[in-house]
């Protein structure tokens, strides 16, 4: 089979689902496209181009939902980011590879979508563009928390949750509170974004 660009962004995304971040090197990718790396150099001449090419790949199924008629942008720009969490979710540190690619095409067009639809909207072009951009760096901070590494047991041989508790109450107490039987971390996410977009 040719080695061309989207095999090789194919089988980087594929390394990436596989073995995590830490383990996307140009020398693992070319071992498992049985090359040697400097043949990758043609189509990707650095790590930062690797990254940028696996960002746009996670982005790519992202789809460009228009604002229907009679809908809210506040609604459809919630939605929008529900949709960038998901993209994002979808890989093991997508949101790490996300927040690393400056120059994704696809995340500089979600922008351009973001901002476009609400100042059709009659949002002012300024509050547009913070407000997309509050959103969009919420939902990378947010999947970012939700995938980093959890504490293994020997971190938290040490940690005394007694003590904790009892130093920060209020935070157990909103905790608790929230994640009663039928509410999920989607949830959490939506009410977060909404909040935002729509204010307390």
């Amino acid at each position: 089979m040719a080695l061309d660009r989207k095999r090789i962004v194919d089988e980087a995304v594929a390394l990436l689902d596989a073995d995590g971040l830490e383990n996307v090197t140009l020398r693992k990718l070319a071992a498992r496209l049985g090359v040697q790396a400097p043949t990758l150099y043609w189509h990707l001449p650095n790590k930062a181009a690797l990254i940028t090419a696996i960002a746009e790949a996670i982005l790519t199924p992202l789809p460009a939902v228009p604002l229907l008629p009679g809908e809210r942008w506040q609604d459809w720009l919630i939605g929008l980011a529900v949709r960038l969490r998901a993209a994002m979710l979808a890989h093991p540190d997508g949101a790490r590879v996300v927040s690393m690619a400056h120059l994704s095409r696809n995340m500089s067009a979600l922008s351009e979508l973001g901002m476009r639809t609400l100042v059709e909207q009659g949002v002012p072009l300024h509050r547009a563009r913070l407000t997309v951009l509050t959103v969009e760096g919420f939902t990378i901070g947010h999947v970012l928390e939700e995938q980093a590494p959890r504490p293994d047991e020997e971190t938290l041989k040490g940690f005394d949750m007694a003590a904790f508790a009892q130093d920060h109450p209020t935070v157990i107490a909103g905790i608790t509170e929230y994640f009663q039987p039928g509410r999920t971390p989607d949830d959490l996410f939506r009410e977060c974004a909404t909040l935002i977009v729509e204010g307390p």
